[in-house]
Order: C-alpha cells, then structure tokens, then sequence
C-alpha cells in the first residue's frame, strides 16, 4: 500500500520518523497494533510484515525483546536500517524462529502477501507460547464504490502485492481455526482515510513508482529525487490530517481489519 513508507540504510533514521509523523494512516496503524499487543515489557515479540522499519522501531521502543521478518530483501533491508539487530527474511511458509518462542506475535499487512496462508498460520502457532496473543492487522474484506474506484485507477490487489483482497471476521477466525481463539476484532480506517490511500497511491504511480511484492513501498532514493515533492506534502499535511479526521462521520466499516487472538 502507498502509506508502506519505507527507508533504506542510507537514510538517516529522522527521516523515517519525519515521514512516519506525516502520514495518518500509519501513525493509527501503530496506534492500533500497541494498544491490540498491550504492554510488552519484559516479554518476547515478533513483529512480521512492518516493511517500513518504522512500526518494527516503535514496538520495540515500547519494551520488550523483539525480533522481526519479512517478506523480501528490500523491506529486510529497511527494517534493520532503523533496528539494526534480529531482522529475518522469510516466505511465510517457515519462520526461522524456535517452537513457542513469542509471548506476544504482530502480523502487520503480511497475511494477504503470504502464498500458502494455512502454511503460515500453522508457523504463527508453532512459534507463539500456549496463551501468546496474536495481532492480525490486514485489509478488510469488502465492496466499496472507491474500491472499485481503485481498481479503475490501476490500484488493483495485484499491484499492491495481494494475493488474496482482505479477509472478513469470519474468514479469519476459520483461519485461525484450533490453534487459535479469536477474542476480539474491530476494523479502522473508513472513507476519507481510505481516499486519502488512493490519492498518494495515484501519486506515487504518476512519479513513475514500482510495486513490488509487498506493495508500493517508497525508499530513501525516492525521497533524495522528490525531496521537494515530499516537502510540500509535509505542507499540506495538515489538510491531509483533517481529511482524514472526518472518518469519524462516516457509519460505514472501515477498510482495514485488526483482531487479536489467543494461543490455545
């Protein structure tokens, strides 16, 4: 997705956290994962799909020993630019981690990425404790008149790396199925958040951006050869910001989902 603002190791670690502090749909993406985890102190975490760095630096700044993993070399990359330490490549059909290793496991846009999902939930049991707790952060399942906007744009699952559209409440819980008891679920993020997702998306398309397996990830060099595109979005980001605060008038589900779940 567009708002997968990722830095590379050349750029210096305020520039994440800048772009981080400019970007609503990550800042309530973190917000959601913290609060879901709860405290982390003392405990061992596993973080998987953060392929920004930014999200993997503040769940660890919150306490806890933390490993992450993701999907291909460039968000690998990203991540240990910013956490330097137990940062892992993975397909998602097998973990490089030890059997009930993780007290608390945050899977962060990564489930609708993974080829063999069942393969992958069968992993998330093994290396998560008996009553370890689960976050799922994926996109929501649903039809909408600005999905299907999207999808006029080019935005299609396919570009953003999807292999599978999102999941519902429903579908995740029989994913889940005996290793895990689903406990609660929300979805988050509604119509202007959502608007505001596909205007970057069509921004970074017209720069001339790439997707790649997991999405449109924007890099420390797109921001070296668009630095002044990025500053004037940092001056219209407080528009971006009210827009986005007018989710709250809308009814609707939102378009992404967050459950939580426990180790059975």
């Amino acid at each position: 997705m567009a708002e997968a603002v990722a830095e590379s190791a050349a750029v210096p670690e305020p520039w994440a956290l800048a772009l981080f502090r400019r970007s609503v749909l990550k800042q309530r993406k973190y917000a959601e994962i913290a609060r879901a985890l709860g405290p982390t102190e003392g405990l061992r975490c596993l973080d998987l799909g953060s392929d920004n760095g930014v999200v993997s630096l503040l769940l660890r700044r919150g306490g806890g020993r933390w490993a992450s993993a993701d999907l291909t070399e460039e968000a690998v990359a990203s991540i240990r630019g910013l956490v330097t330490s137990d940062v892992h490549l993975t397909d998602g059909a097998r973990l490089p981690f030890a059997d009930a290793e993780f007290d608390r496991v945050a899977v962060v846009d990564m489930l609708e990425h993974v080829r063999d999902e069942a393969a992958f939930v069968a992993e998330l049991a093994r290396v998560t404790r008996p009553g370890g707790r689960l976050v799922v952060n994926t996109p929501h399942l649903k039809t909408t008149a600005l999905r299907r906007l999207r999808h006029a744009l080019g935005q299609t699952d396919e570009k953003h790396g999807h292999l599978r559209a999102g999941y519902t409440p429903e579908r995740l819980d029989a994913l889940l199925g005996a290793a895990f008891a689903l406990e609660s679920h929300h979805t988050y993020s509604r119509f202007f958040s959502e608007l505001v997702d596909t205007t970057l998306n069509a921004g970074m398309g017209a720069l001339g951006k790439r997707s790649s397996a997991k999405g449109m990830v924007v890099t420390g060099d797109d921001v070296g050869r668009h630095r002044a595109l990025f500053r004037a979005y940092g001056v219209l980001y407080p528009a971006v910001w009210a827009l986005s605060r007018l989710d709250a008038l809308v009814p609707a589900s939102g378009y992404m989902l967050l459950a939580t779940a426990r180790r059975r």
